[in-house]
């Protein structure tokens, strides 16, 4: 079994998680960078201050209240500053990514990089410059750029002075800013997605609002939907080759029994944690489930007359998503709930878990491409798959991570029998942080996920030398055999 000839085979990073240089190059600053650290038994805290110079630390991903700004604290270390410092290392890195035989790289844009207030209003162009020279790098060793307009941050005057997702105005924003990347890179990059793991948006980082009423967040998600949809258009106009796509976290699930009521408890979990936010992007319009969850919370969306007609015409070319885990959904209530992604879900005994608590289900994988090719009958793309583990540097310098190994080959070996024995259409796999990065959840560099290590740790202290595990060498036969050789030899 192998896959197509012309498979996007890659690795995927996120700015605020790899680039660093927040105060390099002109860059504005963004939501993600007031973010301190964290680890799986401390969550992560945002750091905030009111008119009267009250500081606050506030869990990370959700909401800030009125009358709070964003403040860096001089004292506290934010480990998205020089996260593990792209920003300096591109060319080494692209040439490691090269190496290994990368045909793709999954990388996002930093908005207050290109736009520091968000808004043109200043356009900064050594962060245009930037980019260009990455994406030429890339181009020179075929590697093709795939890139997210926005993940998990916004510049954070959007969010401070100007109310976020919340205000209309941000559309209009995200818009102009997109349009500048679209211009300036339409012969440089032809793989696009507009928000990552959309379902994942919420609170002050990624939505820059400052409510944890339902009514505020769907409220900002509509106008991130139209955003996307009116990019999607703009996009066309611009390079009608480009390929837009939606990015969503796509979590496997079962029912904990055959009960019925677990059943249903997972469809519902599935159509609001999940499918809402594809089914409005790739069909057009609000599912009627979600008009029945609106009137049962009392939610009425404030819309333009032809926003309805937007979303039904900028649907998107693919579906990009992440996979990690699989979760038990119950109506039980007397059970332990456990972790995996930001998500609380029961044990499934007949799974392993990851030093982190994820559950590791290779097959739930190939149920997930599936699910969604046959939901949507549009090419998928699988932009994050990865495994979170501690590293272990031997005396001789070599790292041994066969368990990344082994979780990878499980669920390629599945992907490949969803195209080779379903029929799914897949364009690529982008492993998920390809090179250490500093986690998303909790902020840590211990749970490491790359094939190359990053000399840096939890406090952001080290080298930032780049050093190839084993898992490097072995991915960079599966890309050669075009996912033949999964063998760990």
């Amino acid at each position: 079994m192998s896959m197509p000839k012309d498979f996007l085979w890659g690795g995927a990073t996120a700015a605020n998680q790899y680039e660093g240089g927040f105060d390099q190059g002109g860059r504005g600053l963004a939501t993600s960078d007031l973010i301190t650290g964290g680890d799986k038994n401390e969550p992560r805290k945002v750091s905030v201050i009111n008119s009267e110079g009250e500081v606050k630390y506030l869990p990370a991903y959700e909401a800030v209240p009125e009358g709070y700004k964003g403040y860096l604290d001089p004292d506290q270390y934010y480990p998205s500053h020089n996260a593990t410092d792209f920003y300096n290392h591109w060319k080494e890195d692209i040439g490691l990514f090269a190496e290994q035989g990368y045909k793709s790289y999954r990388m996002s844009i930093s908005w207050s990089r290109i736009l520091p207030k968000g808004d043109l209003s200043e356009i900064n162009e050594e962060g245009l410059r930037f980019y260009s020279e990455v994406f030429d790098e890339l181009l020179k060793y075929n590697i093709e750029p795939v890139v997210t307009i926005n993940h998990f941050d916004m510049p954070l005057n959007l969010a401070d002075e100007k109310g976020g997702w919340k205000n209309r105005e941000t559309i209009d924003n995200f818009v102009e800013y997109s349009k500048l990347l679209f211009k300036h890179y339409k012969d440089k990059v032809k793989y696009w997605m507009t928000f990552n793991e959309i379902n994942f948006l919420h609170g002050y980082n990624t939505l820059g609002i400052h409510s944890k009423e339902d009514k505020d967040r769907f409220q900002a998600l509509h106008h991130v939907f139209i955003a996307s949809a009116r990019t999607v258009l703009e996009a066309r106009k611009i390079n009608p080759d480009f390929m837009l796509g939606m990015m969503v976290a796509s979590i496997g699930t079962y029912p904990e029994t055959c009960n019925p009521n677990d059943k249903m408890q997972e469809i519902e979990f599935n159509r609001m944690f999940k499918y809402f936010f594809s089914d409005i992007q790739c069909r057009g319009y609000y599912p009627a489930y979600a008009k029945k969850e609106f009137e049962r919370k009392g939610i009425n969306l404030i819309m333009k007359d032809d926003d309805l007609e937007i979303l039904k015409q900028g649907t998107v070319d693919y579906i990009g998503f992440s996979y990690y885990n699989s979760a038990v959904v119950s109506t039980r209530e007397d059970v332990k709930k456990v972790g995996g992604n930001q998500f609380n879900a029961v044990k499934n005994t007949y799974l392993e878990e990851s030093q982190w608590g994820w559950p590791i289900d290779p097959v739930g994988f190939r149920v997930v491409l599936n699910e969604l090719y046959d939901r949507y009958q549009m090419p998928l793309f699988v932009v994050e798959n990865g495994l979170g583990a501690l590293d272990e540097i031997r005396e001789d310098g070599t790292i041994e991570d066969d368990y990344r190994i082994d979780y990878l080959a499980s669920h390629i070996k599945e992907m490949i029998k969803a195209v080779e024995y379903d029929g799914v259409d897949l364009l690529g796999y982008t492993a998920w942080g390809c090179i250490d990065i500093i986690s998303a959840g909790t902020g840590e560099m211990r749970k490491r996920y790359g094939f190359i290590h990053v000399d840096s740790n939890d406090e952001g202290k080290g080298t930032f030398k780049r050093t190839k595990k084993k898992s490097f060498y072995w991915y960079k036969k599966v890309i050669a055999s075009n996912g033949k050789d999964l063998s760990n030899e």
